[in-house]
């Protein structure tokens, strides 16, 4: 019985060391590999989305002097929602979750997620969602919005492409969203277990500043965790940001620079930035197409992706009277000038082209 004892002990003594050698080897190979984030593609390429309504982006049947009426669809689309049931927002009355399955106009044109889906065209478009918690994140924290939830989780599990959520987008807007910090990183963190629980698998959780003005006390602060986010985002307007840069770098984050459109500003003033004046396109490519696309050239380790604002902001109810944006027509198409050097840089390999393999090349795959 002695023997039979010590004999026990050596076997359990040698299970364990075993085991520890295995668990030791399997936590340096992860410390050695590189991690990649959902949807992440390698350093030096980018995904290239266009937004942000039906009428900016075209490309449909009744929507048709758009981006994608003259040019290649690209490789994502934005799209925006928000859970705000009973909110009035320029005669629309929300129902939460607007823009997704049916047409909702808040003040900006047309939007319509579901569209993509049932166009041919955007067969392989993946699509960025921008969501609005502003005055209901305490509500969504404490489950009161889990209807809300659980519909938009459905959806996105059910479109079958990856999907960029952007959960709570310019946190740091104080201006104009007003987030209370505790209920929102509660409210993120909710949505985020909710959409685990329910194995939506083909979601990327994108957290964005407004990208100016927030040091890195402030993007620690309000940052729901690296568990909990998969990239990094900004605003880009008439702004570079090393701020989000950084912070990026250090938690080892991919970055999506999430709105961009250009804004002619010289520190005091706005000017007008209307495209389809010829001497203003050629300010506007000097002052701010070539110092973007220097931005995402100079970061190619980091900028994995970027989504252009295609849209004539000057006559929308909700901009028409925004200092920032009421001067700004960023449309493309209205500038052969800037349509010509555009093409010139989109065309090249490294903005991925929308197809079944991109998504199948993409970390994670669909």
């Amino acid at each position: 019985m002695k023997y039979q004892k010590i004999i026990l002990v050596a076997i359990v003594c040698l299970v364990f060391s075993c085991s520890s050698v295995k668990k030791t080897a399997l936590i340096s190979n992860n410390n050695t590999e590189p991690t990649m984030a959902k949807f992440e593609p390698a350093d030096g390429e980018c995904l290239f989305f266009i937004g942000q309504d039906l009428r900016a982006v075209g490309g449909l049947d009744n929507y048709t002097d758009g981006y994608c009426d003259h040019f290649d669809v690209p490789a994502g689309v934005t799209v925006y929602t928000g859970f705000s049931p009973g909110a009035e927002s320029f005669g629309y009355i929300q129902k939460g979750n607007d823009g997704i399955k049916t047409v909702a106009n808040w003040g900006a044109e047309d939007n319509c997620a579901q569209y993509y889906l049932d166009d041919a065209d955007f067969n392989h478009s993946m699509i960025a969602i921008g969501l609005s918690i502003v005055g209901n994140e305490k509500k969504t924290a404490n489950g009161k919005h889990n209807h809300l939830i659980r519909e938009l989780a459905e959806w996105i599990k059910a479109s079958n492409r990856p999907i960029f959520l952007r959960v709570g987008y310019e946190f740091d807007g104080w201006d104009w969203n007003h987030y209370n910090k505790k209920d929102y990183l509660a409210a993120w963190k909710h949505i985020h277990a909710m959409f685990d629980d329910m194995n939506v698998t083909n979601v990327a959780f994108v957290w964005q500043s407004k990208g100016k003005g927030s040091n890195q006390d402030i993007l620690e602060a309000w940052y729901p965790g690296d568990d909990l986010v998969d990239w990094c985002a900004y605003s880009y307007f008439d702004n570079t940001d090393q701020e989000m840069l950084t912070f990026a770098r250090k938690h080892k984050k991919p970055v999506f620079i999430a709105e961009a459109t250009p804004i002619l500003y010289d520190g005091g003033l706005f000017f007008d930035t209307d495209l389809s004046k010829p001497n203003i396109a050629k300010e506007a490519w000097e002052s701010w197409f070539i110092p973007f696309f220097n931005t995402l050239n100079q970061n190619k380790d980091v900028i994995k992706a970027f989504s252009y604002i295609n849209v004539d902001w000057s006559v929308q109810p909700m901009w028409i009277n925004n200092d920032l944006f009421k001067h700004v027509d960023s449309r493309i198409q209205e500038s052969e000038f800037i349509s010509k050097k555009w093409q010139e840089e989109i065309s090249k390999p490294r903005y991925l082209k929308p197809s079944a393999e991109l998504w199948t090349h993409l970390q994670n795959g669909r």
